[in-house]
């Protein structure tokens, strides 16, 4: 993850169980918001639900060590692979204080046109900042 955003995560009590667990759902919640990150970091863009936007279309998780809430953490998100109509992004929650990392997380993200609701080409300036973040 060479080029990266790195977004801190302010975890809630309601996050996590009895146990003191982030639960895994919540993970993904923070893997949502370094996505939100990094569209505005790198592509520039705030408001996707109007217009051409991004869907997901895919996401794999692992979950490689436990997050308990008291662990600060932040999402780490590189852009993986571009391609003509949808691109990956890399994830990771990593621990603040020792790198570790906690959760990594693979998404296929889809350009859409939310107003005709069908699935469209990378428009050119985005997919321009995508490969520049390669």
């Amino acid at each position: 993850m060479e080029k990266k955003t790195i977004t801190p995560i302010q975890k809630r009590f309601a996050d996590a169980d009895i146990l003191g667990h982030v639960n895994n759902v919540n993970l993904q919640h923070y893997f949502d918001v370094g996505k939100s990150d990094w569209f505005r970091s790198v592509l520039g863009v705030e408001d996707f639900w109007e217009g051409e936007g991004i869907i997901t279309a895919a996401t794999r998780t692992s979950y490689l060590a436990q997050t308990r809430l008291q662990d600060e953490v932040a999402v780490e998100t590189a852009i993986e692979k571009v391609g003509t109509k949808s691109f990956t992004l890399a994830q990771r929650i990593v621990g603040c204080d020792d790198g570790a990392v906690r959760a990594e997380s693979s998404s296929v993200m889809v350009a859409f046109d939310f107003t005709r609701q069908v699935s469209i080409g990378i428009p050119a300036a985005w997919k321009e900042k995508m490969e520049d973040a390669l």
